[in-house]
């Protein structure tokens, strides 16, 4: 687990520069709120706005973002006041926490801004609950919101705007049906069953950390769309918190609340969430479990007791989630992860065909757009494969061809940016065989991802010759071809023994 962290496919440093930004960021919004005289609690809830919109901010465009960043006090700010204000009513509290899970979820359908902004009005007031906000603390807590959000556009738009020189990446959901056959309606009515359930549970553990169970059950449905999918997610986030407890354990409770260490390791946590989030959730979920645990030390109010109490509550939100996307208009992951499948191939279609375009001399072709737009894209196929090469899962033919329909994109996805990197050479020459090699890989695709019934093996409409080793341009396109051909027998499996349908 620890190796698919560190080995895991980086291009254009993208994890590593987002990492290091984001810590910049958040740590700019936290001293200018202590500078500015704010208090520990301010300062705490600006560096996690300003955590939020560094994290959760992914439109397509530097300008978009720009837009969903000055929009997150507009959701932000009355949800803070309601949650301030109910502060002392838990009724009322309640049945509000509950309808902004579902409204923040069902604002999934408006694509990433919407997923943002539900986002942050969720954690605005689970953040409420966190720091037990009142309502004399608001016109602090927004001034200190204000400046943390400014100081990490500051850092984000101006002092280190990557996204200017890097291609937007943008990887929308696949197209909905209406009503409840539309995922974000059935998900939004999901959440908000389970988050009922941990809330009215969590509240039988304890009266005073009974959000936690909601912020494990909300966090549990972000970012996935089958049963299946929030089924592994949940077991992947308490087995990230009991490592995060563990380490808590060693690393935060012996800190008794020292600022300067404690300072550095929330440091470290931020850059580990940032960086892991892509690859693993079990190593993120590890590291917000630090961090929080240190936060609370900052607070004066660590213990063990507190953290076995954050393990029980987590348990309960993933029993909510679990029973909600069982029980309550559960969502297979059939069509959505063959739907995944397909743009992926389509997306390595586009870089190779990039790439040979910009090898015979064109001076407009570039390959690393669709390069950049490939990661993301496999990056969502092993989510919706995820329940099934799960190491618990009992389906070992489906794990097996789960497996190696990973393997194989993952082998397409390496020679996809070996040709991007050649083309990139203004050196590197042209092959006219480079043509006859594009051409066969645009026929394995289109074989790939034709419709399911008319469907037929890659290896009957592409004849893969042994790489010549004198061009690297044609090695890397020879094993391209040799994935696709392989990709060609667990893809074309029937529906009901098919690794996607499960």
């Amino acid at each position: 687990m620890l190796k698919r962290v560190f080995v895991a496919p980086d291009p254009g440093l993208l994890r590593l520069r987002s990492a290091t930004r984001s810590v910049l960021g958040i740590g700019l919004a936290v001293t200018v709120c202590a500078l500015t005289g704010h208090s520990l609690v301010a300062a705490i809830t600006g560096g996690l706005a300003a955590l939020l919109a560094l994290f959760t901010v992914t439109d397509a465009t530097v300008r978009g973002q720009l837009v969903t960043t000055a929009l997150l006090p507009a959701v932000g700010f009355p949800v803070l006041a309601v949650a301030a204000l109910l502060h002392d009513h838990p009724v009322g509290r309640d049945a509000v926490f509950v309808a902004v899970v579902g409204a923040g979820v069902y604002a999934r359908r408006w694509g990433p801004r919407g997923h943002a902004l539900g986002v942050f009005a969720f954690m605005t007031f689970f953040a409420t609950q966190f720091l037990h906000t009142v309502p004399d603390q608001l016109p602090e807590l927004y001034t200190a919101v204000t400046l943390a959000l400014l100081a990490a556009a500051t850092v984000r738009f101006a002092v280190w705007c990557y996204e200017l020189r890097l291609p937007p990446v943008s990887v929308p959901a696949p197209p909905s049906a209406r009503g409840l056959a539309r995922a974000t309606t059935r998900q939004a009515i999901q959440a908000t069953a389970g988050s009922a359930f941990a809330l009215l549970v969590g509240q039988l553990l304890s009266e005073q950390r009974w959000y936690w169970a909601v912020g494990a059950t909300w966090w549990i449905f972000v970012n996935t769309t089958s049963r299946g999918e929030t089924l592994v997610r949940g077991f992947r986030r308490a087995l990230g918190t009991v490592l995060g407890i563990a380490l808590g354990l060693v690393v935060a409770v012996p800190l008794h609340g020292a600022l300067v260490p404690t300072v550095a390791l929330v440091a470290v946590s931020v850059f580990g969430i940032f960086y892991t989030a892509a690859v693993s959730y079990t190593w993120m979920m590890l590291a917000v479990t630090l961090m929080a645990g240190l936060l609370y030390g900052l607070l004066g109010v660590l213990d063990p007791a507190l953290l076995a109490l954050r393990l029980a509550e987590t348990g309960v939100g993933a029993l909510g989630a679990a029973l909600a996307v069982l029980f309550v208009l559960p969502v297979t992951t059939h069509a959505t992860t063959d739907a995944w499948i397909q743009r992926a191939l389509r997306c390595v279609h586009r870089c190779t065909a990039e790439a040979a375009a910009r090898l015979a001399g064109s001076t407009t072709a570039d390959p690393a757009p669709h390069v950049a737009e490939l990661a993301p894209l496999l990056s969502r196929v092993r989510l919706s494969l995820a329940p099934l090469v799960h190491p618990l899962s009992p389906l070992r033919a489906r794990k097996e061809r789960a497996r190696q329909v990973l393997a194989l994109l993952d082998d397409c996805a390496r020679e996809v940016r070996g040709l991007a990197s050649i083309a990139a050479d203004p050196e590197a020459s042209h092959d006219a065989r480079l043509t006859a090699a594009c051409q066969r890989v645009e026929a394995a695709v289109e074989a790939l991802t034709a419709p399911r019934s008319t469907r037929h093996p890659v290896a009957a409409a592409v004849a893969v010759p042994q790489p010549p080793t004198a061009e690297p341009a044609l090695v890397h396109l020879h094993g391209l071809e040799r994935a696709l051909a392989d990709l060609s027998a667990p893809l074309r499996s029937s529906p009901r023994s098919a690794l996607v349908d499960a």
